[in-house]
């Protein structure tokens, strides 16, 4: 709830700038805090944040600490509303299953954050105070960042601040009337089944109150460290800070290698690059499959989980064990993270890198996203609309036009397109209908979010592939 808070309060107010959302109120910032900035798998996405123990001072030689000067200043008022309200009707055929649903959910989450302060350290008396100052290069947190790759360190330069007690409050309701029969095989060959004319339902209304000075967001300085200890502050947005490399190349993310002048044509040079994840997930077994997307479809309703999901992948294409015990999303969502974990690791996939490193790329692709882009996207996950979004995929990286009466189009009836123009739209690409024809724009500047929606897109599509 809060992490949604705080990212939702960033893209309202200082989207593409240099805020940086606090993703728990465990976390203690305050200026001069030193923050490990690690670049993460794919190179267009966004960095995670990794706030510390330790304050500048706290790893610098000598004892006389650095005191520079804090400006004040009033910030805005915030209250933000922000709410889904989404029907729909979906009939599926996986394998082992044939589902219909119908559903109506709805959900508010309400941020009351009130009047916001913010406190900026004085950059310049900063750089006069630091100019003879030397890292220790012994400290044990420089030494164990600086042991893995794509990691930077920075200080906190300013940070938004609450002035008054305020709160988060999140309001759910879920209701489902299901016909039909499921019969799902997962791992161990475990089977759950749900009758014909079942229903669900589900109401939630949580409040977190959010005491007074608690930090929401921050904006960090990054350093370039020398092997000495030497420093320099990266005073300009298109600088960036790391570790001087003594001969060794720095291991580099994956993905993006320099996009070329035209949107489209970077769109199309990314995923042809990237088309080889799509074919192994397409290739898997059809049971595998069917179970992936079923699972990853339940995982798109909670944005923590999703985050969650994404996370676990990557540190397991790191080498890296998840600590699922610091999942914070709810229990049901931990278990469906669980069960696809599971199933990786029971079907030998994990010891196939090529296959974890596939969904990482669709689950990472999906937490690039908007809020927003991603409720919409959630309720698309049926088999024939990824076929016809796949397709209109296609289009937008291609010749940017498509006849509806083609086929696998048959599922964007008026309503479904109506669904999906507004997600390609969340993901600045226009969708233009002239009768019988889509025709697909890139907004100029879109950014990374029309690649995101397409990885996502062909990723779920090719976990839908019939065989």
């Amino acid at each position: 709830m809060f992490a949604t808070a705080t990212r939702n309060f960033v893209e309202e107010v200082d989207n593409g700038g240099l805020l940086i959302p606090v993703s728990s109120l465990n976390d203690t910032i305050a200026l001069l805090t030193v923050v490990v900035k690690r670049k993460r798998f794919w190179v267009w996405q966004k960095p995670k944040y990794i706030p510390s123990d330790f304050n500048l001072n706290d790893i610098l030689t000598g004892d006389i600490p650095m005191k520079p000067g804090v400006i004040e200043t009033d910030f805005i008022k915030y209250n933000g509303t922000f709410g889904d309200n989404i029907q729909a009707t979906v009939d599926a055929n996986f394998v082992h299953a044939s589902v219909s649903v119908e559903g109506k959910d709805s959900s508010k989450l309400q941020s009351s954050f009130g009047s916001l302060k913010k406190e900026e350290v004085d950059v310049q008396k900063l750089l006069r105070d630091s100019k003879s100052r030397v890292l220790d290069m012994s400290h044990d947190l420089i030494q164990q960042t600086k042991e893995k790759p794509r990691q930077v360190f920075g200080f906190v330069k300013e940070r938004i601040v609450t002035t008054q007690p305020s709160s988060v409050i999140e309001e759910v309701q879920q209701g489902a009337q299901c016909g039909g029969g499921l019969s799902l095989c997962g791992p161990k060959r475990s089977k759950v089944s749900l009758k014909e004319n079942g229903s669900l339902s589900k109401d939630s209304n949580i409040t977190m109150e959010i005491p007074i000075h608690t930090t929401i967001a921050y904006a960090l300085l990054e350093l370039e460290i020398k092997q000495d200890g030497r420093f320099e502050m990266c005073l300009m947005s298109d600088t960036t800070g790391g570790f001087e490399v003594d001969g060794l190349a720095k291991r580099r993310p994956l993905g993006v290698f320099g996009a070329p002048a035209s949107e489209k044509n970077y769109l199309r040079q990314e995923l042809e690059q990237l088309s080889d994840h799509f074919q192994l997930l397409s290739s898997l077994p059809a049971t595998t499959r069917s179970f992936l997307l079923q699972q990853i479809t339940k995982v798109m309703e909670d944005r923590g989980a999703c985050s969650s999901l994404q996370n676990a992948l990557e540190q397991m294409c790191l080498d890296e064990r998840p600590a699922l015990g610091d999942v914070t999303t709810t229990e049901p969502q931990k278990q469906n993270i669980r069960a696809i974990l599971d199933l990786l690791e029971q079907s030998g996939q994990v010891e196939s890198t090529p296959v974890l490193t596939a969904l990482n790329l669709v689950t990472s692709a999906m937490d690039e996203m908007t809020n927003d882009c991603l409720a919409v996207l959630g309720v698309c996950c049926s088999l024939t609309v990824l076929q016809a979004l796949e397709l209109l995929v296609q289009c937008v990286s291609g010749k940017g036009e498509l006849h509806l009466s083609g086929a696998g189009l048959a599922a964007l009836t008026e309503d479904v397109f109506e669904k999906t123009e507004h997600l390609f739209a969340l993901s600045n690409v226009s969708l233009e209908r002239d009768g019988d024809t889509v025709k697909t724009k890139i907004s100029h500047l879109a950014g990374n979010r029309p690649l995101v929606l397409c990885i996502a897109v062909r990723g779920l599509a090719s976990l839908a592939h019939c065989d």
